[in-house]
């Protein structure tokens, strides 16, 4: 069947208590037109969601004798089989998964099943989050990382329960194991059906069209800005200081500080700055370090940790030769009032960036050179094999050497598919890959990738 045929299915999770069944609840009775086959899976010996879950019209069923990710997949295909007799009765399915459930093996089901594949289309992974508990949650439980790790949409639920700073805190934290996820904030599940239904998640070519950065790798820094420094000692301040050159007001400051990476650069000029962001990726991989006693920066190999407190918020960057340098900064400038004495300011650019945190993390690589199909195949093949339990979501598109079209694929743990589909047309070839997973290897995704260069 053709993709526009077959019938769209999201996947609803989150751990205990984030509050799926009121978003479920919110679904069900929303006027959006559709007709919704829901399937509600307890962890338990005796049912009780299916009581909780309002909407008459709705076709209900409930798998009690097991997890749905682990014990119960036969079930799902099952009730999945019997839905198709009553095609005509609704025009998508939700299932919601246990709070305890890993939904990766609930997506795996939809590339595992032929016939399913041919009937059915996984829509998207949504995934909701109770603000006021998930941070202990991933401190002490995997399926909540793991839950975070698959979605294409997080909700950050109940966000009357934590301030301002624990929001940001908690969106930096999902970003870091999954960068491409969209988050939206939520008060009792409250949000419009269209941005939870419908959403072509799985169908990058309708995700790319609906939002062109959905593949942009992200950074462990925001900003970067390339300068023109004389030899000698120039001023670099933060917010709260009040510096020789500047008199502004406050600025808010982040806990814990400010990490920046000072690089040679190999012009003044925007090109120079592209030049090193991946080198300056490499450097934040490394451990950040204090400035020495006199609160002296140089240009170095590991990224540069200032803290933010009141008293100390003037630092000495030496440069020992004339020439144009690149500072990689892990917050925009202005968010902490980052100021740099005595140098020519030539280019600057904003990232999309993510920080490290934890096992969980996503990788992601673009490249506007092609690649060799028949490589290609062979490193997913190894990947997969070797690396498919740590790999929780893999998706992109590929620019193949003597190919028109792009190459789409999707891979969740040792599951992949991937198919050629619209042709490129007179937009700029470029391949974006995402990798979401747990202990992934940078460096070694990277150096895969440039194995399969055309």
């Amino acid at each position: 069947m053709s993709p526009a045929a077959r019938i769209p299915v999201t996947v609803l999770t989150g751990f205990l208590g984030s509050g799926k069944t009121t978003l479920l609840n919110r679904i069900l009775t929303a006027q959006h037109g559709r007709r919704i086959a829901v399937i509600e899976n307890e962890f338990g010996e005796i049912g009780v969601d299916h009581q909780l879950v309002i909407g008459a019209e709705e076709e209900i069923f409930e798998t009690s004798n097991g997890c749905i990710c682990c014990k119960v997949r036969g079930d799902l295909i099952r009730i999945l089989g019997q839905l198709l007799k009553r095609r005509d009765r609704f025009d998508c399915v939700l299932i919601e998964t246990t709070g305890l459930a890993d939904p990766g093996p609930v997506a795996q089901t939809f590339f595992l099943d032929e016939d399913l594949r041919e009937q059915f289309v996984l829509d998207a992974i949504v995934t909701v989050v109770d603000a006021a508990h998930i941070e202990e949650h991933l401190d002490v439980m995997d399926a909540a990382g793991e839950q975070i790790a698959f979605a294409d949409v997080v909700l950050l639920n109940k966000i009357d329960l934590a301030d301002e700073a624990a929001l940001q805190r908690i969106e930096r934290r999902i970003h870091a194991m999954n960068a491409p996820v969209r988050i939206f904030r939520t008060l009792d599940a409250d949000i419009p059906v269209d941005r939870v239904l419908n959403l072509g998640a799985f169908d990058l070519e309708r995700a790319l069209a609906t939002d062109s950065s959905f593949l942009e790798p992200q950074y462990p820094f925001e900003w970067a800005g390339v300068y023109a420094f004389a030899p000698g000692r120039h001023e670099l301040c933060l917010a709260g200081a009040v510096c020789a050159h500047d008199h502004e007001a406050h600025v808010h400051t982040h806990d814990g500080g400010l990490s920046l990476a000072v690089l040679e650069a190999p012009s003044a000029d925007a090109s120079g700055l592209e030049a090193q962001i991946e080198p300056a990726v490499r450097v934040f991989a490394e451990e950040s370090v204090l400035p020495d006693s006199t609160a002296t920066i140089v240009p170095a190999a590991h990224p540069w940790r200032l803290p933010t407190a009141h008293d100390h918020t003037h630092w000495t960057l030496r440069i020992e030769r004339a020439g144009t340098y690149a500072i990689f900064c892990e917050h925009a400038p202005g968010e902490v009032g980052l100021r740099v004495a005595g140098a020519g300011h030539v280019a600057e650019r904003h990232f999309r960036s993510h920080h490290h945190d934890g096992e969980i993390a996503s990788v992601g690589i673009t490249d506007r050179r092609p690649v060799d199909r028949q490589k290609v195949n062979d490193w997913f093949s190894d990947l997969l094999q070797s690396r498919g339990q740590d790999i929780f979501r893999m998706k992109g598109v590929l620019d193949i050497r003597g190919e028109d079209r792009r190459y789409v694929f999707h891979g969740v743990h040792m599951m992949f598919d991937g198919r050629l589909e619209r042709p490129w047309g007179a937009g700029e070839r470029v391949s974006r890959l995402v990798f979401i997973g747990r202990r992934l290897d940078r460096a070694g995704l990277e150096a895969g990738f440039r194995s399969c260069l055309a």
